[in-house]
């Protein structure tokens, strides 16, 4: 257990309190003096904190060297369970339409299975360009939609960028599977070498590597 794991693990136990403010019934309004902490402030400060726990997390793993399994294993289960939770509770408050959020969160259940197969192969996912923007536009579109109570132009600005994280959510999915399964000569190809395969698939696609360092902040 070191520092990246117990910011990781940190971000899993904001996730309930992240729920448990965003959900209750009654308003919840603290006066600091200076500024009123209305619910979709307070949800919004612990969605934020969380979130830079996931930077935090992967840049320290890096710095210090103290990438481990467990990180490995963790970090994109917390990312997942982070988004998935927030746009959940979005939609129990009618901001966000329900099949974005399926469609949202299918994407991280089948890529997920995705990295467990290439794991099974002895081969590792790295994460894409694709999938670091769809991370980034997902964190703007609930930070968004967490105060679009506030003001009309913040709630129309939410689902504009929910619109584009959806956009590079399903296409990073579509890149993932394509560098991994649509290519000559897959993992299942009896008699091929891993290397064999791996040097085929870095040939189309920088997505799918052999023997990668994982850096713990896998979207």
């Amino acid at each position: 257990m070191n520092l990246p794991n117990i910011l990781t693990l940190s971000r899993i136990f904001l996730v309930p309190l992240l729920v448990a403010v965003l959900l209750r019934k009654d308003a919840i309004e603290l006066d600091a003096g200076w500024v009123v902490l209305t619910r979709e402030v307070v949800a919004l400060a612990i969605f934020l904190c969380a979130a830079l726990t996931d930077l935090l997390d992967g840049y320290i793993a890096r710095r210090t060297r103290q990438v481990t399994t467990f990180g490995k294993l963790l970090d994109p289960i917390a990312d997942k369970l982070l988004v998935s939770a927030a746009l959940i509770s979005l939609v129990g408050l009618d901001r966000v339409a329900a099949w974005m959020v399926v469609l949202i969160v299918s994407r991280e259940f089948a890529v997920s299975a995705l990295r467990y197969l290439a794991l099974t192969e002895g081969i590792t996912i790295a994460a894409s360009h694709f999938g670091k923007a769809k991370m980034v536009t997902q964190v703007a579109a609930v930070s968004l939609l967490l105060l679009a109570p506030l003001s009309p132009v913040v709630e129309q600005a939410g689902h504009i960028t929910l619109w584009l994280a959806v956009l590079i959510t399903v296409w990073s999915m579509v890149d993932y599977f394509r560098a991994f399964a649509g290519l000559p000569g897959t993992v299942a190809k009896l008699g091929a070498r891993p290397d064999d395969v791996v040097v085929m698939r870095n040939n189309v696609s920088k997505v799918v590597a052999k023997d990668v360092p994982e850096t713990g902040n896998q979207p």
